[in-house]
Formats: structure tokens, C-alpha cells, sequence
């Protein structure tokens, strides 16, 4: 059997690998074995084909590959391929996983179809479940469309590839399929429409709401630069969390905040000395590992996102609870359909309007949240404001 052998290039969807095995004793066409979307960085790009694959670097591909190099670059700029033609070399994969993958080569660009249609199609439809995780092992995205496969009604499903759900989504924009991005607020017109529908929904809501807030989204869009300042701020008072933020952007002159790698290469002990706890700067390099790798997404890549998949990724970081992410899923991203049941404040300005003698628990507030779908945060913001009109 011809050895494995692997190559990177660049495409305007970012750096992608490639890996193949040479043609047969036959002299055949190469076959693919591998293929490696975008990773954060070229590096890790080619860490993970050559992890995946087994391979070894190429100095050059052959020609057959090089030419479906340039095919691939075409298809990311916009002139939509189906690769339906290159052979593809799935050793080692079963029987079902292969209907499954061949269902999808047969999916031209610009259309999709959906788990459940792919079951039916071979002739398995109970097999929706079965269908998503065998396209969720594919070693082979984009040549085997994995991305084309949505879920049902429409909805963009999983995908396990890096960038997840915002690479999927940027794929099948390269072929002209769009979906709609996860509801968010974006103007004061959407947040009084909100409020009116949720005027409707609950009447007793509806007696707060009678004091304006002031809603705005932090001009922080990068998740990376709003977890390292939530982290500096957590169980400080903000002039005390201000003071220490400064002490620590004086590490790197003419910078906001480090970049992760800056942060990755200070020595623990001047973070200490600017301030932070053991703990917290424990996180803060977490933070920074876990953004290099992709598990902390882009501002590009977040928006595309779920709710839950956003926690899922960022509470993995040490120091990153549930709350934390909410706040950044309200005051960064603006999602309009958050509910932070731990968060203490928001419990007493319930327990004031609802006329309760004390402040319920978070497991008490899972039914009464309902109602206020999809618009708990703005539910949420009200019940805020009758908080801070106590205070102040």
C-alpha cells in the first residue's frame, strides 16, 4: 500500500491540509484521505492532519492533487464545485458510515439536505441520529459535503469541524445557502418591540416596565479580550478590578491587553505583582491556551454560534462559570433570549415585582422564565432596573 503523505494551502476561507495516498500498482489517480478546514492558526492546521491522517509532509503534491489544490481555492471564492469526480480513499470506514458519505457526494453546491432526508434516502428513517454522528467522523469535509447537511426545518445542526457552526455557515455562503444567525438586539426599535410583546405575555411584568433602561452592547466584540477582563473583575469591586486591569496592561506598552501569546510567555509572578490572585492568573493563561487552540472562538466566528454551544466551549476555561458567559451572551454578542437564574440581583428584583417574601432559588424561576420566551433577556433587564432604582 502507497504511503500517505500530506500538504497545506492557503484559501480565502483560511489555511486548509490535504492529505492522499498515491494510485495503486496500476498507476491510478491519487486518492484523498484527509482534509483539514481552517484551524486558528496554520500551525495547528497542520498539527491536526498530520495527527489525523497519519501522513507525512509533501514537498509537492502530484499534479492531480495540485490541480484539485486550485479547485478548492476556486470553490472558496466563490465558484461553487461539487468534487463529486476525486476519488476519495475511506479505509477503515463501515458500511453505513459509506451509504452515508456517498448520499452526501450526491448533494450538488447550493442545495442541502437534512438528516432525517438523508435516513429516508437509504431507506433508514429512523436513522436520523446515526446519520448525523457517522457526518460528524468525516475525514473528508468539503470533498464529502458534510456541511450541506442541515438539520430539520432548516436549522443549521452541528458541525464538528473547526470554527463549528460559523465555518459551516461560511461554506455554504461560498455556495449561495444562507440561514438566519441566532436572534440578537441590535437597536433600541428591537428591544421596544420586544418589550411590548412581553408586556402581552406577562401583565404583572408589565408593571415594571414603565421605568426606560438604557440597554448597550460592549464595544468589545473579540470573546478573548471580554473573558480576560470579566476575569480580572470577578469578586472586585469595579474601582479595585479597574486598578488592577491597569497594572496588568502595563506589562505590554501600546497594547489593550496581550495577545494570548504575549500572556502565555509572562511569568506568572509578574501577573501576581500587578495584582491578581494565583487563581486568576491560573485562568487567564487558560484562557490564552484555550483561545490558541479554538476553543475560545472568534468575534467572527461567535456570532454564528448558539447559546449553548458558546457555554459549552467557554466554561471549559478555568475560572469561567455559566454567569460569566451570560453576561458576555447579553452584553457582548446581545442575545435576546438569556436567562441568568444565578445571578442574585436579577432573583430580588423578581422576588419585588411578583410580590415574593423571599428571594426564590434559581431552580424556582426555570417555569416563571418560560413565559418570557424568547425574550428573557429582555425580561431580565427590566428586572434589573427595578434593582438599580433601589440603589439609586
Amino acid at each position: 500500500m502507497k504511503p500517505i503523505a500530506y500538504c497545506l494551502f492557503d484559501t480565502p476561507l483560511g489555511a486548509c491540509g490535504i492529505a492522499w495516498r498515491d494510485g495503486g500498482s496500476e498507476g491510478g489517480p491519487p486518492a484523498v484521505t484527509c482534509f483539514q478546514l481552517p484551524e486558528a492558526t496554520a500551525q495547528a492546521t497542520e498539527a491536526r492532519i498530520a495527527r489525523e491522517s497519519g501522513a507525512h509532509p509533501s514537498g509537492a503534491p502530484p499534479p492531480a492533487i495540485a490541480a484539485l489544490i486550485e479547485r478548492i481555492r476556486k470553490h472558496f471564492a466563490g465558484n461553487a464545485e461539487d468534487f463529486r469526480d476525486i476519488d476519495v480513499d475511506l479505509d477503515g470506514v463501515g458500511p453505513f458510515a459509506r451509504q452515508v458519505y456517498s448520499a452526501a457526494r450526491a448533494i450538488p453546491a447550493g442545495q442541502t439536505s437534512t438528516y432525517g432526508g438523508i435516513a429516508e434516502a437509504l431507506a433508514r428513517p429512523g436513522a436520523a441520529r446515526a446519520v448525523g454522528q457517522a457526518l460528524g467522523k468525516n475525514p473528508i469535509p468539503l470533498i464529502i459535503p458534510c456541511h450541506r447537511i442541515l438539520a430539520a426545518g432548516g436549522k443549521p445542526g452541528g458541525f464538528s469541524a473547526p470554527g463549528g457552526l460559523a465555518t459551516k455557515s461560511r461554506m455554504l455562503a461560498f455556495e449561495g445557502v444562507a440561514w438566519a444567525l441566532p436572534p440578537t438586539l441590535k437597536s433600541a426599535h428591537e428591544l421596544r418591540r420586544a418589550a411590548a410583546r412581553l408586556r402581552a405575555q406577562d401583565p404583572t411584568l408589565a408593571d415594571c416596565m414603565s421605568r426606560p433602561i438604557a440597554f448597550k452592547r460592549s464595544a468589545e466584540h473579540s470573546p478573548y479580550a471580554a473573558l480576560f477582563t470579566a476575569i480580572v473583575h470577578q469578586q472586585l469591586t469595579p474601582k479595585a478590578a479597574a486598578t488592577i486591569l491597569g497594572r496588568v496592561k502595563t506589562l505590554y506598552p501600546g497594547a489593550t491587553i496581550p495577545d494570548p501569546g504575549e500572556l502565555l510567555n509572562t511569568p506568572d509572578q509578574s501577573l501576581r505583582e500587578s495584582g491578581l490572585s494565583k487563581a486568576k492568573a491560573a485562568a487567564l493563561k487558560d484562557l490564552a491556551i484555550k483561545t490558541l487552540d479554538g476553543t475560545v472562538p472568534t468575534a467572527e466566528t461567535i456570532v454564528a454560534l448558539d447559546d449553548d454551544e458558546i457555554a459549552r466551549r467557554l466554561t471549559s476555561i478555568r475560572g469561567v462559570g455559566q454567569w460569566t458567559v451570560e453576561m458576555l451572551l447579553i452584553f457582548n454578542l446581545g442575545r435576546m433570549d438569556v436567562f441568568p437564574v444565578d445571578d442574585y440581583a436579577l432573583r430580588k428584583g423578581i422576588a419585588k415585582v411578583y410580590g415574593m417574601p423571599e428571594v426564590p432559588s434559581p431552580k424556582q424561576l426555570i417555569t416563571l422564565g418560560d413565559r418570557w420566551r424568547p425574550y428573557r433577556t429582555v425580561a431580565s433587564l427590566y428586572l434589573w432596573n427595578v434593582v438599580n432604582a433601589e440603589v439609586f
